[in-house]
């Protein structure tokens, strides 16, 4: 049996030691799913339907919309569009619309979601091996990001009750940047922020990741161009969001989580 100095300071050496990764916290809009575009799509109608009613002439397409308000969800591109034209949405008019824009979305994704390229060797690989649990952390409603999730045929590696969304799973509904939805998930998980690791394709996104604890990888490789992959790749291993490195294919998973690992 171990003195009690011994365990004393079996104890304080363990503290000593990088966290062990349990967790693998995964974004879903862009990261696991290419759904963006097709979401942004189908809001784009419907943000300039309100617009309009409002009396503001100006008009967004989906492009324009991803452009502003990637990694935000409808609650979080209302709440800002509000701000920038200065109108106010009675709460009941916001529920109405933040409903509707849901079924219009989840109708496109049913009808032609994907999953992001090179994703689904890796989801199948980590839960043959059972090293690490996963789960879904997005700002998207609950029923949209399911819909992904089984349009992708992803949802034998997610476990059900572990896809977690700042819409839908608070108790007080957000969006990211706020870190609220990543320490619920890690609450219900029974897991420390340090030991989870995040996948996130947005500034958004990431950012609540590290401002939950939680380290962070950069996946660009939803970007169409290049010069995009590496302009966002810059953003988010940026001040204040600083993820720690930077994924550019799926295939590069297991280099960027064993670089954190050694970290």
């Amino acid at each position: 049996m171990l003195s009690p100095k011994c365990l004393t300071l079996l104890t304080v050496l363990t503290d000593l030691l990088p966290p062990q990764v349990k967790y693998l916290l995964f974004d879903c809009d862009n990261t696991l799913v290419l759904s963006e575009e097709l979401a942004f799509e189908a809001c784009a109608d419907l943000a300039n339907q309100i617009l309009a009613k409002q009396g503001v002439t100006d008009r967004y397409t989906g492009d324009q919309l991803i452009v502003d308000f990637v990694g935000q969800n409808f609650r979080g591109m209302m709440m800002s569009l509000q701000k920038k034209y200065n109108f106010k949405l009675p709460q009941e008019e916001l529920e109405r619309y933040v409903k509707d824009e849901e079924n219009a979305v989840i109708e496109k994704l049913e009808d032609k979601a994907s999953p992001c390229e090179g994703v689904m060797d890796i989801l199948k690989k980590l839960h043959d091996e059972k090293k690490y649990g996963m789960a879904v952390v997005s700002s998207s409603a609950l029923r949209r990001v399911r819909a992904s999730i089984i349009k992708a045929a992803q949802n034998d590696f997610i476990p059900h009750n572990y896809v977690f969304s700042a819409a839908t799973s608070l108790e007080k509904p957000t969006t990211k940047p706020d870190p609220a939805i990543y320490l619920h998930a890690c609450k219900v998980i029974g897991v420390r922020p340090e030991e989870c690791v995040a996948v996130e394709d947005s500034k958004s996104g990431a950012t609540a990741a590290f401002r939950a604890g939680i380290p962070c990888i950069a996946y660009v490789g939803c970007y169409h161009s290049g010069k995009k992959q590496k302009e966002v790749a810059e953003v988010l291993t940026g001040p204040g969001v600083e993820c720690k490195n930077v994924m550019w294919h799926w295939s590069e998973f297991d280099k960027c989580l064993a670089e954190i690992e050694a970290m």
